[in-house]
């Protein structure tokens, strides 16, 4: 082995394809159908391969996303990791391999992105307003359960230590975020991070209820400040801080305040971030006890904006399969425009962008 080799392993951290050159941990939104754009993200950080990955926080399916991508790569590296997303999202989509019941379900709960203003449809709406899932879903059938437990082996991801694992819920009973690591996950915890309180029973890990994590952070970033070495974090971003228009139908209002909910405690921590970089910056805290943070964020910008708050229901295959491309296309040209920049200051303006 040559030195440079050796000097390339003693500095890349977490999960490094032949080709990695430079450590990064990944922080993953969640938004439900959109969270195929990070597909897409993956897919192509994985192809081009200069990135060792040394963790991942989720929620809900960015939870998804880093579990399947952790399995794929254990199993196979990072055409693994690429061939395994492909199939959890082939697997989820409407066009699967779900069974009859299963596809009823999604067709009962899922199916409010069309907008053909039907009476079915305004009757649904009417009806979701007074019924819960539980007099709506009374034997809790979940397809994503049984997708994810046939197509991720638990097991595998809980002893792999190739990157850490963080993993967001919300607790019913306190409102507070519990963090789930790598160790000790199970399908119960990621369906945990990704239960939508109006569609799914809370899930209980415990003795104790969880909703979705994104109404406490979509995605937690503080474990990735505590728990790793590197100093960059990529923020793949599916959720739009802003909408320059005013919501005026009910459907439009509460798609939106559900955005701002769930944008609400990233905003506070990247806050913190700037805050924390400030003070660093200016020689009123020291990098021996706080940790100077490199934020970067990848998002889909206007084309995936446009796309209705409602369509983060949308199972379709072919929809699923536009948001990977968008991914691929927008992680192209993120690399392409700040691979220079990781490991020596952040590409994303957080005084500019989020104070």
């Amino acid at each position: 082995m040559t030195g440079r080799a050796e000097n390339r392993h003693k500095t890349l951290r977490g999960m490094a394809g032949p080709k990695a050159e430079k450590s990064i941990s990944l922080a993953l939104q969640g938004g439900g159908a959109h969270g195929a754009f990070t597909w897409g993200v993956l897919d192509y950080l994985l192809e081009d391969g200069r990135l060792a990955i040394e963790a991942i926080t989720g929620t809900s399916a960015g939870a998804m996303n880093a579990v399947v991508l952790l399995e794929g790569w254990v199993e196979g590296g990072p055409e693994g990791a690429r061939a395994q997303l492909r199939q959890f999202w082939k697997r989820v989509s409407l066009d699967g391999a779900l069974s009859p019941v299963q596809r009823s379900v999604f067709d009962q709960f899922l199916n409010y992105w069309n907008p053909d203003g039907s009476p079915a449809r305004l009757w649904i709406d009417a009806w979701s307003k007074v019924a819960s899932p539980y007099d709506l879903n009374p034997l809790d059938i979940n397809p994503l359960k049984d997708a994810l437990g046939s197509l991720i082996d638990f097991d595998r991801v809980r002893a792999c230590t190739d990157a850490k694992l963080f993993v967001a819920a919300t607790n019913v009973w306190s409102g507070k975020i519990r963090i789930f690591n790598g160790s000790e996950l199970t399908v119960d915890h990621v369906l945990a991070s990704a239960c939508l309180p109006m569609v799914f029973k809370a899930v209980e890990i415990e003795g104790e209820p969880y909703w979705d994590g994104g109404y406490s952070g979509n995605p937690a970033l503080f474990p990735l400040f505590y728990e790793t070495r590197t100093d960059d974090v990529l923020l793949v971003q599916i959720n739009p801080l802003e909408r320059r228009s005013t919501p005026r139908t009910a459907r439009e209002i509460q798609s939106r305040l559900t955005e701002i909910t769930f944008n609400s405690n990233l905003l506070h921590e990247l806050r913190a971030v700037e805050f924390v970089t400030r003070l660093i910056e200016e020689g009123k805290l020291s990098t021996k006890d706080y940790k100077r943070v490199f934020m970067h964020c990848l998002h889909g910008g206007h084309d995936l904006d446009a796309f209705a708050a409602s369509s983060r229901l949308n199972a379709k295959w072919a929809f699923f399969k536009e948001l990977k491309d968008l991914g691929r296309s927008a992680a192209r040209n993120w690399l392409s425009e700040n691979y220079e920049a990781i490991g020596h200051k952040s590409t994303l303006d957080l005084r500019g962008a989020y104070s």
